[in-house]
């Protein structure tokens, strides 16, 4: 079923109602789906205006995925809409959509397109039809635009008998074992602990356990923090800003894993790492603070090179995520020192009151660098606001 492009004066062919509510009041009933369902999977492009066209958007979503709730939100949008327009109310239907990552990118994309139709509609306020909470942390995005009046959050029905419950829990459980998407951390991560506890008792270095849990854990959680497996199956999709995020991602690693092996090299050789356990090398204040001491500044130079790479391709591509970047890097910077004077407090025992001052120092200078570069993107935002 082919989808038109946004044509105001097409799409509308609703005769303005008669009364005193019409004469007060012009409203859009707003459908809103901030991931971008109605795009990704019914290959439909937002705006949507006018009720056949939200009828036609809503049944193409709806046989792509029967499941998707954003097809009975559209739905109950179109039904709200004639509801309205039996009330004597002037009223217009529409849909607009985020992308599908949500986020700053999303909302932007929403905001456009809501301009876009209050150039065409020019309505006096909205009611916003979502299908859960995500949806609705837009509303300041619509509220900037036009006055919000009514709020509806359509709620799926499930039968209510045990068998569709299992069912349902059924599908959930599918998802996680098939769907790469959940599977991969769900039950790789602790597939991978399973398989390293096994290795250590068969190769009696249960003393090496928790280390080895640890850095399993720490390993998923980068994968996860910066995306490296999505960028890792999207080789072949990749821009030149890509390729920079990359090559920071490889080489961060490379300095980091170099950093541990110094860090390793420069525990003291008298000290016998080797018969003790993992729990008394934790505690144990030399090996802790000789460790650190050996590796903080390759491990400050390999984070710097993963978030340093990070910056340089959101800012070439112009992304809006550039301030959060940069924060990141001055926190990062802000941190050094403070960990140089915990490794010396832990080898050399000084005083621990001049860690606690860089502390207090580094955190009032982030509070201060975040606040400037806050302002400073809410300036540059207003100003495109106003260019577009």
């Amino acid at each position: 079923m082919p989808h038109q492009p946004f044509d105001y004066e097409r799409n509308h062919k609703m005769e303005v109602p008669k009364g005193p509510e019409a004469a007060q009041s012009r409203l859009l009933v707003l459908c809103i789906d901030r991931d971008d369902d109605i795009g990704s999977k019914g290959g439909i492009e937002t705006p949507v205006v006018g009720r056949d066209q939200c009828i036609n958007a809503g049944t193409r979503l709806a046989i792509e995925d029967p499941e998707d709730a954003d097809a009975n939100a559209i739905f109950a949008a179109v039904k709200h809409y004639e509801e309205l327009v039996s009330k004597g109310y002037a009223v217009e239907v529409a849909i607009v959509a985020g992308k599908f990552n949500r986020g700053i990118e999303a909302d932007e994309k929403i905001s456009r397109e809501v301009k876009a139709i209050l150039e065409k509609y020019d309505a006096t306020g909205a009611v916003i039809v979502s299908d859960g909470e995500d949806d609705e942390t837009v509303l300041p995005v619509i509220q900037s635009r036009l006055p919000v009046v009514s709020v509806q959050r359509i709620i799926i029905r499930h039968s209510r008998s045990v068998e569709y419950s299992y069912a349902i829990f059924g599908r959930y459980v599918k998802a996680m074992m098939y769907d790469p998407q959940y599977s991969k951390f769900i039950l790789g991560v602790p597939g991978a602990l399973l398989l390293a506890g096994g290795l250590a008792v068969a190769f009696e270095q249960t003393k090496w356990l928790t280390v080895m849990i640890l850095a399993i854990l720490g390993g998923a959680f980068v994968v996860r923090a910066f995306d490296i497996d999505k960028a890792v199956s999207s080789v072949s999709k990749m821009g030149p800003t890509d390729f920079i995020k990359l090559f920071s991602v490889i080489g961060g690693i490379l300095i980091i894993l170099a950093a541990i092996a110094t860090g390793i090299s420069s525990i003291p050789p008298n000290i016998p790492v080797q018969e003790m356990s993992a729990l008394e090398i934790l505690s144990n204040k030399d090996v802790v603070g000789s460790f650190a001491k050996g590796t903080i500044t390759l491990m400050w130079i390999g984070i710097a090179t993963v978030l340093g790479g990070v910056f340089l391709g959101n800012w070439l591509k112009g992304s809006s995520r550039e301030v959060s970047d940069i924060l990141r890097l001055v926190v990062l910077g802000l941190l050094y020192i403070p960990m140089v004077q915990f490794a010396s407090i832990l080898t050399e025992g000084t005083s621990p009151f001049t860690l606690i001052s860089s502390l207090l120092i580094g955190l009032a200078v982030s509070l201060v660098a975040a606040a400037f570069f806050y302002q400073r993107y809410k300036h540059r935002h207003a100003r495109d606001s106003v260019k577009h």
